[in-house]
């Protein structure tokens, strides 16, 4: 399953063409199922132009599957966690935010599809988080 960040939905409702937003493409038109989770959605929609554009997010964002933080505070620990190991190793994370993105992916064993590069970086200290 895949997990499809902010970074690439925004893209793909602004008709950005890369190889994200033609990632997410294919997915969508091959009617395989993607997820978000509520921060995501939280993103996209505090991001709307007008009423028009949110009430229009909204419902179809509210069609898409949403995975969660599994485990209550020790997944927060776990995502304060991965700050601190990628800080440990020189790379500061920018968002508090991806963090809880990151672990939500993990512990959900998801597939990350994302264009932030902090992810990238992550995942190359935090080898549970698989991009797609």
């Amino acid at each position: 399953m895949i997990l499809v960040d902010t970074s690439v939905l925004i893209n793909f409702f602004k008709g950005v063409e890369n190889e994200k937003v033609n990632k997410l493409t294919w997915i969508i038109n091959n009617s395989i199922p993607f997820e978000i989770n509520k921060y995501i959605y939280m993103e996209l929609i505090q991001g709307s132009l007008n009423m028009k554009e949110f009430n229009k997010l909204k419902d179809y964002l509210e069609s898409q599957r949403f995975f969660d933080l599994k485990n209550g505070i020790e997944s927060y620990e776990q995502a304060a966690l991965i700050y601190f190991k990628c800080r440990r190793k020189g790379i500061t994370i920018r968002s508090t935010i991806d963090l809880v993105i990151v672990q939500i992916a993990v512990e959900n064993k998801l597939f990350l599809l994302h264009d932030d590069r902090d992810f990238s970086q992550i995942a190359s200290i935090i080898t549970e988080l698989k991009e797609y």
